[in-house]
């Protein structure tokens, strides 16, 4: 499923009328996600046209202005034009002028129950013949153009640690960064990468989550059920769960383990068809440095 979550926001700030304004939060609840609120900011302050989408009548939720892209004078201004009376970089009357009457089908609610569809497919026994080739998949992108994402897959030869295939695919992406939603994010991309390369991977590590996510389907096991694949998830910070020990412990459940082969952990989790031991046994053997081989040479060429 994907979606072009950055129109959806545009389409809502333009329901904003003329001498009302809202909040990053609100429009974050009418996409269906108040943890989208961050990502709202960063998308309005990419907007190319704000005659057209007023991303100006979008504030802070103590009424202050918030930024603008062209910077906080001339969106006080904006803000008077429209009937706002702003003082000491607060809206005044903010209650009476605050509007979140929007008209939205909230996407991320969509893409949630998508998600927890997927998890239900998830599975975490061994389903493994024999591994020769493992490949490994991230992302990047340019501070310049953040809206293009490179999507990198490198595939190794286990046994030799030699690479036997690099891919790249470019794409335009239009989904920010929003926690627990990487998928959405990133799984177009690699889907351009994947669909050309030419040597089948028996295995996909991938820089992110497997089941260590709140619904259990980080990006490693959104790919590996949508492919019906073998895949880890390798991720470089904890983003959720508390450490025991090495395990990673989240609502009383194991559902990672920190990896040491550096003074720094990696947090691995099973993505599909992968149990937790063979998971990090796995990765341990694929560590040359902090990072397994091929997510670290994806990472490389992504980057490049």
């Amino acid at each position: 499923m994907e979606i072009d979550l950055i129109e959806e926001i545009y389409k809502l700030v333009r329901q904003v009328p003329r001498g009302r304004v809202s909040t990053y939060g609100a429009v974050a609840r009418a996409l269906g996600d108040i943890i989208a609120s961050r990502a709202v900011g960063l998308v309005l302050n990419l907007n190319p046209d704000p005659d057209r989408t007023p991303c100006y009548r979008i504030i802070a939720s103590d009424g202050s202005v918030g930024g603008f892209s062209r910077g906080i004078e001339e969106k006080i201004e904006r803000l008077r034009r429209d009937g706002i009376e702003v003082r000491n970089g607060k809206v005044m009357n903010f209650g009476k002028v605050f509007f979140d009457d929007f008209d939205t089908d909230y996407p991320l609610k969509r893409l949630r129950k998508e998600q927890m569809r997927l998890s239900r497919k998830v599975r975490l026994k061994d389903e493994l013949g024999e591994i020769r080739y493992v490949a490994g998949f991230d992302a990047g992108y340019s501070k310049s153009d953040p809206l293009t994402a490179h999507g990198a897959i490198v595939t190794i030869e286990l046994e030799s640690m030699e690479i036997v295939e690099e891919m790249i695919a470019r794409k335009r992406i239009r989904f920010p960064y929003i926690p627990t939603y990487l998928a959405f994010r990133e799984f177009p991309v690699f889907l351009e990468a994947y669909r050309r390369i030419k040597i089948q991977p028996d295995l996909i590590l991938v820089d992110g989550n497997g089941i260590l996510h709140p619904f259990k389907l980080g990006i490693a096991s959104h790919i590996g059920v949508s492919l019906d694949l073998p895949t880890i998830g390798v991720a470089k910070n904890l983003l959720m769960g508390e450490m025991r020990g090495e395990d990673v412990v989240y609502q009383g459940e194991v559902l990672g383990k920190a990896v040491y082969s550096s003074r720094k952990p990696i947090f691995v989790s099973p993505g599909h068809r992968m149990s937790l031991d063979t998971a990090v046994r796995l990765v341990r053997k694929l560590c040359r440095y902090r990072i397994p081989e091929p997510v670290r040479l994806a990472h490389i060429l992504a980057k490049s």
